[in-house]
């Protein structure tokens, strides 16, 4: 008997880098998805024409990595701005849209992934949070290092559904976050300092986005839980989670 077809999940690789130059996928992306059961597959940007790996790939995650250009969503630039790739921009914000258009893709954006989300539909950022949320928390202890803080889920949301709790301990890599939401964007999760750390789209049939690294938290069933529904979905389109 022939083995069913582990789904196949595209993730977003970081910009070109090093010499010769080329793309990569932190491991941790890599690890989540083949512990859910599926088969990861790296998408480097570039591609004039995201959208056609549409019909060979199952379900997507966008990663986490460096900044947007604030051009994109009408920001000004910052001193902090790092690893800014117009190439990888313009890539997952086709990509993106692309997956929108599709309510058979499940896609999980994860910290700048988060961020492509809503600019694609038409939200802007907090290009540096230290200058625009008052009392911030460390959502980033240095520009490499981690934070971990409190996370409190919506408990209506279908996010909650999913990790099964709404309050969780989550790990934090970034300086930018949500300002306005875009368009269909609901927040469903928040750390203590007001900052959205997860959304909802309204009509995609699957659609998630945290701010925070699940990767980074295998060890804890509840993160992988994301990962685990996103191959699930991704296998057989089962209708979304249901607000409890």
């Amino acid at each position: 008997m022939t083995a069913a077809r582990r789904p196949v999940i595209g993730i977003s690789s970081y910009p070109r880098t090093g010499t010769p130059p080329g793309f990569a996928v932190p491991c941790g992306y890599v690890d989540a998805v083949r512990l859910a059961g599926g088969t990861p597959i790296g998408l480097p940007p570039g591609d004039p024409n995201p959208a056609h790996y549409l019909d060979l790939l199952d379900g997507l995650i966008l990663t986490g990595g460096g900044d947007l250009d604030p051009q994109t969503y009408g920001g000004q630039p910052h001193e902090t701005l790092y690893s800014v790739s117009k190439e990888r921009d313009t890539f997952e914000l086709a990509l993106v849209r692309a997956v929108l258009e599709r309510q058979d893709r499940p896609i999980l954006c994860i910290c700048r992934g988060m961020q492509v989300l809503n600019v694609a539909c038409g939200g802007d950022l907090h290009t540096h949070i230290p200058d625009s949320v008052e009392n911030a928390i460390y959502h980033r202890r240095e520009r490499l290092c981690p934070s971990e803080h409190r996370a409190t889920v919506e408990p209506a949301s279908r996010l909650a559904t999913i990790l099964g709790t709404t309050d969780c301990i989550v790990r934090s890599w970034h300086h930018q976050a949500v300002r306005e939401l875009g368009r269909s964007l609901r927040p469903v999760a928040w750390s203590e300092d007001g900052v959205i750390e997860a959304i909802e789209h309204a009509s995609h049939a699957w659609c998630f986005a945290v701010q925070w690294h699940p990767e980074l938290q295998l060890d804890d069933p509840t993160q992988q839980r994301l990962f685990s529904e996103l191959v699930a979905h991704s296998a057989n389109g089962r209708a979304p989670a249901q607000p409890r």
